[in-house]
């Protein structure tokens, strides 16, 4: 059961994107403005939040950017009617880890809910931790670290970081890292893998220095996927 921050003011949406959620176990909270998500947002703790961008007092994407600030470990799933492929990355760039273009199905949100939501180790992720470079994946304790240097990591990022490395210098498909990390039914768009895999780039570039040169470098695969290279 997971606690759930519904950010929509549509009144049709909002009733039934609560009552969905409370009939899969889930505990919803529902808010209609941007201000009243910032105000539930700084006195309880969500597992995930789902974001309609379009409200009307403030623009959801200064409302996602802000929820990622004060809760790094909550899952943020924008929902919108924009199209536009940029106004998707600017959101998923503000710190959502996905979206759905809405209307959308419920059996799809629940899909991706669940898939969000789990916390255990991707497949193929080894118990013990795993060491490329100066690049180490702990999956127990869920830390990774660049020499001495612990990353901070999104539950997602840490989770196909710790995918790659549990096989380093092997190409993996999209399709399967979407299986591996999120769900293996999952439904839509894969742009939110692209998404994690820059913020990993950026948080290993970040952590790289002349203490860690050999910092691994993830390697995009045109029409495949990706790689981990030493």
């Amino acid at each position: 059961m997971a606690t759930v921050l519904v950010v929509e003011d549509d009144e049709k949406i909002g009733r039934l994107l609560t009552s969905s959620l409370r009939a899969n176990g889930h505990t919803p909270s529902w808010q209609r403005t941007g201000s009243g998500a910032r105000a539930a947002a700084a006195t309880t703790s969500y597992d995930l939040v789902l974001l309609d961008l379009q409200l009307p007092d403030i623009d959801g994407v200064d409302v996602c950017r802000e929820l990622r600030q004060r809760q790094p470990d909550c899952v943020i799933v924008m929902l919108t009617a924009r199209r536009d492929e940029m106004d998707v990355v600017v959101g998923l760039e503000a710190g959502a880890d996905d979206y759905l273009f809405k209307p959308f199905r419920m059996t799809e949100l629940l899909a991706r809910v669940r898939a969000h939501l789990r916390r255990s180790p991707p497949a193929a992720a080894p118990a013990e931790p795993v060491t490329v470079g100066d690049l180490t994946v702990d999956t127990a304790s869920r830390r990774a670290f660049v020499g001495t240097r612990a990353l901070t990591l999104r539950p997602k990022e840490f989770d196909l970081l710790a995918r790659l490395i549990a096989q380093p210098g092997v190409a993996i498909s999209r399709e399967q890292l979407m299986a591996d990390v999120w769900d293996e039914h999952w439904f839509g768009s894969t742009k939110t893998l692209d998404v994690h895999i820059a913020a990993l780039r950026q948080r290993l570039g970040q952590a790289s220095d002349s203490a860690a040169a050999g910092v691994p470098v993830i390697t995009t695969l045109r029409r495949h996927g990706y790689r981990l290279d030493p």
